[in-house]
C-alpha cells in the first residue's frame, strides 16, 4: 500500500521538509547563538548572505508540509473501503497503533509551520530582518516535531495491511467507549452547546478587539486554543448527531464523507485557519509595541490585524455553520435532554 500514489506523496512532503529542517539547523543554531547585526565580522557576513536562501527554502517546505494535513485526512478517509469494518477515516487510523498518533503530529506541524511562516513574512518586509533568530529558535523546535511527523507516517504506513479487520467508529466515538472520546460522546449536547458557542464568541470578540486595534495576541492565542478545543468536543458532544440526524452517531470524521455534502471539510478548514492565525498573533505580540524598533512594530502591528480578521472570520463561519446546521436539521435533540 505504500506505493499508492498520495501515500508517496504524503512521505515525500514529510520527508522534504524534515530533512530541509535538519539541514537548515545548523544555521539555525549558527544564527541563534551569534547573530548579530551591529557586527562587521566575517561570520555575521556569511550569515546574512544565507538569510533568504534558508528562508525562502523552509518557507516553501513548510508551506507545502501544512497542506499535507488536509491530504493525509482525505486520505484517511478514502483508504476506508480498502480495510474490512472501515466505514471512515477512524478504521484507516486504526488499522495500527500509529494511526491517530501520526495524526495529532501532523496537527503539532501543521500549527508550528504556520507559527513560522507568520514570522518568516513579517521578517522579510522588514529592511533588517529583526526576527531572524527568533524565527532561528522555532525552526529549531520544530526539527523533533517534524522528524516525529515524519517517523509515525512512516511507520503507520508500512503497517497497513489489507488483511486486517478494523474496528468502524462506532466503537471509538460511542457514549459507552472508553476513554476521552467516549466521554465526549456522553457529554448532555445542551450543555456542551452552550459551551461551545460562548467559547467561539469570546474568541470572536477578542479577535475583533485585536483585529481593530492590532494589540491582544495573547489574549487571542488562549481564546483561539480554547475554542479550537471546544469546537472539537462539540462536535462529538452535539454537532455531528445534528448533522447524522441520528442521536447515537458521534463520528467527527464521517461529515467528510461525500454522503454528508463534505460538511466537515467547511467546518475544520475554517477551524484550523482561525486557530493557526491565533497562534501567529501571540508570536507576533512581543513584536507591537517594540518602541526602539517603529518599523518592526508597524509590521507586526499590521500582521497581528491581518490575523486576528482571519480568525475573526473563521470563527464567526463557525458559528453560522453550526446555527444553520442545528436549524436545518430533522432531528430535535434538545427536547430530550
Amino acid at each position: 500500500m505504500i506505493f499508492q500514489k498520495s501515500i508517496l506523496a504524503l512521505l515525500l512532503a514529510s520527508s522534504a521538509a524534515m530533512l530541509g529542517a535538519l539541514a537548515a539547523g545548523p544555521y539555525a543554531l549558527a544564527v541563534w547563538r551569534h547573530w548579530d547585526l551591529e557586527s562587521g565580522s566575517a561570520r555575521q557576513v556569511r550569515l546574512e548572505r544565507r538569510a533568504s536562501l534558508v528562508s525562502t527554502g523552509m518557507a516553501l517546505l513548510l508551506a507545502v508540509q501544512s497542506l499535507t494535513l488536509l491530504l493525509f485526512v482525505f486520505n484517511a478517509d478514502r483508504m476506508a473501503s480498502q480495510f474490512v469494518g472501515a466505514m471512515c477515516a477512524v478504521g484507516t487510523l486504526q488499522v495500527d497503533s500509529f494511526g491517530f498518533p501520526a495524526l495529532l503530529a501532523q496537527i503539532a506541524a501543521f500549527l508550528g509551520s504556520s507559527v513560522w511562516l507568520t514570522m518568516n513574512a513579517v521578517d522579510g518586509g522588514c529592511r533588517d530582518y529583526p526576527l531572524t533568530r527568533a524565527k532561528s529558535a522555532l525552526l529549531l523546535a520544530l526539527i523533533p516535531v517534524l522528524a516525529l511527523s515524519f517517523g509515525l507516517e512512516l511507520a503507520y504506513f508500512l503497517g497497513l495491511k489489507a488483511d486486517v479487520i478494523t474496528s468502524c467508529c462506532g466503537g471509538l466515538f460511542g457514549d459507552q467507549a472508553p476513554g476521552v472520546s467516549g466521554d465526549l460522546a456522553a457529554w448532555p449536547p445542551g450543555p456542551a452547546m452552550a459551551a461551545m458557542f460562548a467559547a467561539l464568541s469570546a474568541a470572536a470578540l477578542v479577535a475583533a478587539r485585536v483585529a481593530w486595534r492590532g494589540r491582544g495576541g495573547l489574549a487571542l492565542g488562549i481564546s483561539g486554543i480554547l475554542a479550537f478545543a471546544m469546537s472539537l468536543a462539540g462536535v462529538v458532544a452535539f454537532l455531528s448527531l445534528y448533522v447524522y440526524e441520528d442521536p447515537r452517531h458521534h463520528c467527527p470524521f464521517c461529515l467528510l464523507k461525500p454522503d454528508y455534502g463534505y460538511r466537515g471539510y467547511a467546518f475544520y478548514v475554517p477551524l484550523f485557519a482561525a486557530t493557526a492565525a491565533s497562534l501567529g498573533a501571540v508570536a507576533l505580540a512581543p513584536y507591537v509595541g517594540r518602541k526602539l524598533d517603529p518599523a518592526l512594530a508597524g509590521r507586526a502591528r499590521g500582521a497581528s490585524r491581518v490575523l486576528a480578521s482571519v480568525a475573526l472570520a473563521g470563527f464567526l463561519l463557525i458559528i453560522v455553520l453550526m446555527a444553520w446546521q442545528i436549524a436545518s436539521s430533522g432531528l430535535t435533540l434538545l427536547q430530550h435532554d
